[in-house]
């Protein structure tokens, strides 16, 4: 009966392992995610402006405030900072999120690929440079 219940245990433990890493955020998976967003924007050390700005330490980061960007009025007076959470929400519906943002963008709808993209995003300090 003891081995019985260790087994069961152990298989429930192994089970919840498995759903917790399902539900981790993952930068590799991230960088995959991010292939929509190069588009307009670029990330890393050699990052440039483009249709949108750098996100070198976007999270974070007030919104509306990367150098030399030119954001519209309602990025800039949006109070919000880039937070996992701001971004989550901005990121599924960014003209819902910030009504009159130049973002033209449909959004991205699946809360793991929200995830991931957040983790590739937080490898950049503000520099460029990967921090983790």
């Amino acid at each position: 009966m003891r081995h019985v219940l260790l087994g069961a245990l152990l298989g429930a433990s192994l089970s919840l392992a498995c759903a917790t890493a399902a539900l981790a955020q993952d930068a590799a998976a991230g960088e995959k995610v991010f292939v929509v967003c190069r588009a307009c924007h670029q990330i890393g050390e050699n990052a440039k402006i483009a249709v949108g700005p750098v996100l070198n330490g976007v999270i974070g980061r007030k919104a509306g405030t990367y150098p030399g960007y030119s954001y519209s009025e309602a990025n800039k007076n949006s109070g919000l900072t880039w937070d996992e959470e701001t971004f989550s929400t901005y990121i599924k519906d960014p003209r819902a999120k910030i009504p009159g943002t130049k973002m033209i963008f449909i959004g991205i709808k699946d809360e793991q690929k929200i995830k991931d993209l957040i983790a590739f995003l937080k490898q950049y300090g503000p520099d460029g440079k990967k921090v983790q």
